[in-house]
């Protein structure tokens, strides 16, 4: 299935508890349709102590949200949009809808 987000697209979180808030994709999960959104849905993970956290403790990470919770923020109008492909001088483009630009 082709993805519509790609990694380092601003989205707009659009159901859930984190619903508003926007952020930076950090990386995406293509085989789960999952995304990770910078600084959006933090957890709180225990880790053990090992080489790279000799501490180990309680720490702070982003979870996974589903894609369908995500929306593109264009970076025109700031506004969500919905995102579709189009073949321009041979090449196959993402275009934003709202304002038809090459994302």
């Amino acid at each position: 299935m082709k993805l519509k987000i790609k990694t380092g697209d601003t989205v707009r979180i659009i159901a859930g508890d984190h619903k508003g808030t926007e952020g930076k994709i950090v990386r995406v999960l293509r085989d789960k349709n999952k995304a990770i959104v910078e600084g959006v849905n933090m957890v709180s993970k225990h880790e053990k102590p090992s080489a790279k956290n000799p501490q180990g403790g309680i720490v702070k990470k982003e979870a996974p949200i589903h894609l369908s919770n995500l929306a593109l923020i264009d970076s025109k109008s700031g506004e969500t949009t919905r995102v579709g492909f189009e073949v321009r001088d041979g090449v196959k483009v993402r275009v934003a809808k709202k304002s038809n630009e090459v994302i």
